[in-house]
């Protein structure tokens, strides 16, 4: 079976990832065989009993494992009938699996990037933009490798139309990299859970999309968390806190500038697919960082060269995190694709848990108690809030 570019490079960043942190590591070179998920794939059945009877998978019925049917599947299981994986959805699993994993990593890659370059007061601009540079250099390489994926054909126009998601996209991504800079990542993580009163705030007030008072009612709950989980913070900085807030701001305007953007007729067509649309994203957000690095790092940029060429911590892991940064957000756009609203609710939910303990532990990062009081509380409140009208719907 073919898997999509972004498993691709997600595989590739892998050992950048799971080497030490005083090693430098060269990528292996990254496979550009892509085809779309859901497509249809034939399997001899003598071939697969073949495989099963080595000790490999059993016979497979491909139709039930990996046809995969938009916003109504709901989620990785299917009700199809079949035996073996015929209930299961083996691409939309895979997706779920490195997407969780690209997240981790990456979270981790960058704090190591940013830790060994001098933290906040370090380059976080120019590693925030470097990793978005990563991330246009592999979308350009996936429109030229033949038997890749085929480039937009998109006007000027629609390049204008992106641009207000392209400012979004680079803002909330150099704001939370500055946030990770300044404070712990699970600190920054859990403020990032708030995210959800920003875009109800904008929702309301700025696009003119009415919250229902439920939602309302859920935001106390996560601002108590976030609020719970700051006072017995370790590594808490007022700047890390306010750049968290900022990126929570510019996401929200992000996710409402793309519902606006992808409304706008014949434009989905044009873009050919969600992998480029988010090329292209990633490609304007780039340029568009470039003042801010200029204006912020500019004058320090010999100096981050050298420690570059010279660090190995720094080289390794600055490319490993924008070879996983591109990757797990492609595959979420897939997988996200793929499910229903309850489904991407509690894949976000869980997600979020897994960056905030995980990367937690590894890099020695505090764990108070108070603290995943907190955690629990805001994340919890984050996943009432994404799903109290489908729960209010129901019993209405």
């Amino acid at each position: 079976m073919r898997y999509t570019a972004a498993i691709a490079l997600l595989s590739a960043a892998a050992a950048s990832a799971f080497a030490p942190n005083d090693v430098s590591v060269q990528l292996p070179a990254i496979s550009s065989k892509i085809s779309a998920a859901g497509r249809h794939h034939q399997i001899n059945k003598h071939t697969a009993q073949a495989l099963g009877a080595r000790g490999g998978f059993t016979a497979l019925k491909s139709e039930a494992a990996l046809t995969a049917k938009g916003e109504s599947s709901g989620g990785v299981l299917k009700t199809r009938g079949g035996g073996g994986f015929g209930s299961l959805d083996v691409p939309l699993l895979i997706y779920f699996v490195l997407w969780y994993v690209g997240n981790y990593f990456y979270n981790l890659t960058n704090k190591r990037a940013l830790k060994a370059a001098g933290g906040a007061a370090g380059f976080p601009m120019t590693i925030s933009s470097l990793q978005l540079g990563i991330g246009c250099l592999y979308g350009l390489f996936l429109w030229v490798a033949p038997d890749a994926r085929k480039p937009p054909k998109v006007t000027m126009d629609d390049i204008i139309k992106m641009f207000p998601l392209a400012f979004c996209y680079a803002g909330a991504h150099s704001a939370s990299v500055f946030s990770f800079s300044a404070g712990s990542v699970s600190f920054g993580q859990i403020v990032k859970s708030a995210e959800p009163a920003f875009a109800a705030v904008l929702s309301q007030f700025v696009y003119g999309k009415k919250v229902s008072k439920a939602k309302w009612l859920c935001l106390p709950i996560v601002i108590g968390g976030v609020i719970l989980a700051s006072v017995k913070e370790l590594d808490f900085a007022v700047s890390a806190l306010i750049s968290a807030c900022i990126a929570n701001f510019f996401a929200a305007f992000k996710g409402n500038e793309n519902k606006k953007l992808m409304e706008t007729e014949g434009l989905k067509d044009r873009l050919g697919s969600v992998g480029n649309q988010f090329a292209l994203t990633t490609i304007l957000g780039t340029l568009m960082s470039v003042p801010l690095v200029i204006a912020r790092e500019g004058a320090r940029f010999p100096e981050f060269v050298e420690l570059f060429k010279t660090n190995p911590i720094i080289s390794a892991n600055l490319i490993a995190s924008g070879l996983w940064f591109y990757g797990y957000n492609e595959l979420a756009t897939m997988t996200l694709k793929k499910t229903g609203a309850v489904t991407q609710s509690v894949a976000n939910t869980a997600k979020r848990v897994i960056v905030i303990v995980g990367v937690a532990i590894v890099l020695g990062e505090s764990l108070d108690p108070i603290k995943l009081l907190g955690c629990a509380i805001g994340i919890g409140g984050v996943l009432l809030y994404s799903t109290i009208d489908t729960i209010v719907a129901k019993k209405e």
